[in-house]
C-alpha cells in the first residue's frame, strides 16, 4: 500500500461519512459483533456508528488525530461497511480531500469526486 494512503495515518473516512449497516451486525443480535452501545438507529433495519449520524462527523470508535495517527477502537468488531473500505478508491480520496490531506500519486480531480457513485457525506 502507498504510505501516503496508510489508513492508520489517515482516518478521514471515519470523520466524513455516515457509517450505516444492517441492524443485525450489532452485538444485540445473534452473531453480531458491533457494540450496540456505540450505534444509533437509522431506520427499522439499519444502524449507524454514533458520531457519524450528524455533522461534524467523527465515528465514536475512531481514536487519534485524523491525518496523523489513528486507530479503530473496535477494529475486530467493525461493521461490513468499514470492512469494505478500499484505500485509494473514490470514497477514500473524497474523504481525504475533505480533510485537506494529500491524495497520493496522481492527485484527485473534482470530476473523480462527482462520478464516484458511492455513499455521500453525512448531512
Amino acid at each position: 500500500m502507498d504510505e501516503a494512503l496508510d489508513c492508520q495515518r489517515c482516518g478521514a473516512c471515519c470523520a466524513v461519512f455516515r457509517v450505516s449497516f444492517y441492524w443485525a451486525e450489532a452485538d444485540d443480535a445473534p452473531g453480531g459483533g458491533v457494540p450496540v452501545t456505540l450505534t444509533r438507529p437509522v431506520g427499522p433495519l439499519h444502524r449507524c456508528m454514533a458520531g457519524t449520524e450528524a455533522r461534524p462527523v467523527r465515528c465514536v470508535a475512531l481514536q487519534g488525530e485524523v491525518g496523523r495517527a489513528v486507530a479503530c477502537g473496535i477494529y475486530e468488531q467493525r461493521s461490513s461497511t468499514c470492512r469494505s473500505v478500499v484505500p485509494g478508491d473514490a470514497q477514500c480520496l473524497k474523504a481525504r480531500a475533505a480533510h485537506g490531506l494529500e491524495s497520493g500519486p496522481g492527485g484527485i480531480t473534482s470530476a473523480g469526486l462527482a462520478s464516484s457513485g458511492h455513499a455521500s457525506a453525512a448531512s
